[in-house]
């Protein structure tokens, strides 16, 4: 007898599709999604009602929020005492020494004090004077020839330590998507990259070159543009001239002793490694390091990077094309009110502008008042539309849930136009 039950899978089924479990059926496999909640869209989702109770309380909230966070903000800003010194054209306008210095053009120098102690304000504007053909030493030993530019400067207000003394350029692009790429991470890490992975690798166009003295091709070391345009001016320790000093009765010139160690992340430092280069004679200078280094690394004159902790800030790209970065710190002594001199051994010439900047520093770091102004314009904005939408909502309160606000629902010319494929007539009320 032949079994006569139904079947108990449904014709939509996905097993009702599978040739496999049913041979006898020739019906082409169908390209209908899965019934499950997320292929059908059915997983649940929150909707929230905007109903004046809800949306109201929200905009006071983050007005009340937002505005002493942005005062606060602001507050650390202010607190921070600097002064910068625009040095760009020192080469070129300050006078030759032994001539007199003189005054640095204005726009040059700016500062920042929140109170000054006890001194009257040097009005004096701050002085400058070169001295070409100096002999410059590097911390490695090497001695080249550029100009020294002399800063005299008042300052009129305490700094207390820490001290952080940052150089800032102007018009210097380091977020340029081939300059901001082209390093090579592996090479910087310690290990010994091939000339073939760094000739691929991003850190062209400043990848190898040919050995003049065995004609063998060689990578540099380090390769890349970031690398290769390291910032190399050189920045001696401030002096006090003269110093405003109750415990020196003699007022003779002070040197404030500034240090590098401890400057870049922690994060930053651990990218770098020994190389196992012989840099020797495995690797080639980067052009712009040759009158540091000479065009071959010796056995004492090569590049530290795991503790050359300059180089590693300069290695932390900077996002816009005016940028800060940090050079040198005072941890112990504070610098006191009066008139100081600091010597910049420069070097670097580009299209832009170089500024040394002297400054403490707060929990939320120097003195830059934007996002505490961002913080109060927002919450004033959350407060003053908060307060329109409430005296509109008590004077002219709009019914919750009233259909005659949709725009389908709404009175519309009776001539009927066409709508749609199929030409739908649109009517006054609907369609026909």
């Amino acid at each position: 007898m032949a079994d006569t039950q139904p079947s108990m899978i449904h014709p939509d089924s996905i097993d009702s599709q599978d040739p496999n479990l049913h041979p006898e059926s020739t019906k082409q496999k169908s390209r209908r999604p899965a019934n499950t909640a997320f292929r059908q869209q059915r997983l649940k989702a929150w909707q929230p009602i905007l109903t004046p109770k809800t949306v109201l309380p929200l905009f006071f909230a983050i007005g009340i929020i937002f505005a002493p966070i942005g005062g606060g903000l602001i507050y650390a800003s202010n607190v921070v005492q600097e002064v910068i010194l625009d040095y760009s054209r020192c080469g070129l306008d300050a006078p030759e020494f032994p001539a007199a210095a003189s005054p640095m053009p204005s726009g040059t120098y700016s500062s920042h004090f929140t109170k000054i102690s006890g001194f009257v304000p040097d009005n004096n504007p701050p002085t400058w004077v070169k001295k070409s053909n100096s002999t410059i030493t590097y911390p490695n030993g090497a001695t080249i020839t550029g100009t020294i530019c002399t800063l005299d400067f008042p300052l009129n207000g305490k700094l207390e330590p820490p001290i952080y003394f940052y150089y800032r350029l102007t018009n210097f692009y380091q977020n340029h998507r081939r300059y901001a790429k082209s390093f090579n991470t592996d090479q910087l890490s310690g290990k010994a990259v091939s000339v073939g992975s760094i000739q691929s690798s991003d850190c062209t166009p400043l990848t190898t070159a040919t050995d003049p003295v065995d004609g063998k091709v060689k990578p540099y070391y380090p390769c890349g543009l970031a690398a290769n345009s390291l910032f190399n001016d050189t920045f001696y320790n401030p002096v006090a001239l003269n110093p405003h000093n109750v415990n020196d009765t003699n007022n003779s010139n002070e040197t404030y002793y500034f240090s590098s160690d401890g400057i870049s992340w922690a994060s930053d430092k651990a990218l770098y490694g020994v190389s196992k280069y012989n840099l020797e004679t495995d690797v080639l200078v980067p052009p712009n390091w040759i009158e540091r280094y000479g065009t071959h690394y010796s056995a004492n004159n090569t590049p530290d990077l795991v503790n050359d902790e300059a180089f590693q800030v300069w290695m932390r790209l900077a996002g816009l094309p005016t940028f800060s970065k940090l050079a040198q710190v005072n941890s112990n002594a504070t610098m006191d009110t009066g008139r100081y001199s600091v010597d910049i051994a420069s070097f670097t010439e580009y299209g832009g502008t170089k500024s040394i900047i002297l400054s403490t520093g707060t929990v939320m770091g120097g003195r830059n008042p934007f996002l505490g102004i961002a913080y109060v314009v927002v919450g004033g904005i959350c407060i003053v539309l908060g307060t329109l939408f409430t005296v509109t909502h008590l004077i002219r309160p709009r019914k919750l849930g009233d259909h005659t606000y949709l725009s389908w629902n709404n009175e519309h010319d009776s001539t009927a136009t066409t709508s749609g494929r199929d030409g739908v007539m649109v009517g006054e009320r609907g369609t026909a």
